[in-house]
């Protein structure tokens, strides 16, 4: 058994998402590891990770905009705004979402579906740097 840990940091422009498939795939491709699982880990509470469509961007500006309805940034309804009306929103859409994901390896790559992409979810309105640690283990 072998395992390999990496550092991304991913650069966001603001709330929406960005996907990272790309750079998790050639990553996961020069670890040598044929059979495995991977772990991704987003390491803030104001952001989190998804496999969603990555076909029709379409797929994404809709998630965004169900979030928003969903999600209301009216500070009168939270305690917590001390960084702005998207604050505690943030970490509620974070709350709903999923800051961890376990993807499987075989034949040295990664196990998506056809249509599937990994994506960080940018929650807040202004950029920022995210950190994600990637966790492989196999053989």
């Amino acid at each position: 058994m072998r395992q390999a840990i990496h550092q991304l940091l991913v650069e966001t422009a603001g709330q929406r998402l960005y996907e990272i498939t790309r750079e998790v795939r050639s990553w996961v491709a020069a670890q040598g590891i044929g059979a495995g699982l991977l772990t991704l880990f987003v390491h803030h509470t104001s952001a989190s990770l998804l496999i969603q469509e990555n076909a029709d961007p379409r797929v994404q500006d809709d998630l965004n905009a169900f979030f928003r309805r969903l999600v209301s940034e009216d500070r009168r309804l939270y305690n917590h705004n001390d960084e702005g009306p998207d604050d505690m929103p943030a970490h509620i859409r974070s709350a709903l979402t999923a800051t961890q994901l376990a993807i499987p390896v075989a034949g040295g790559r990664l196990d998506l579906g056809r249509w599937q992409g990994i994506y960080l979810y940018e929650h807040r309105a202004r950029g920022r740097e995210r950190r994600i640690t990637l966790h492989l283990l196999g053989q």
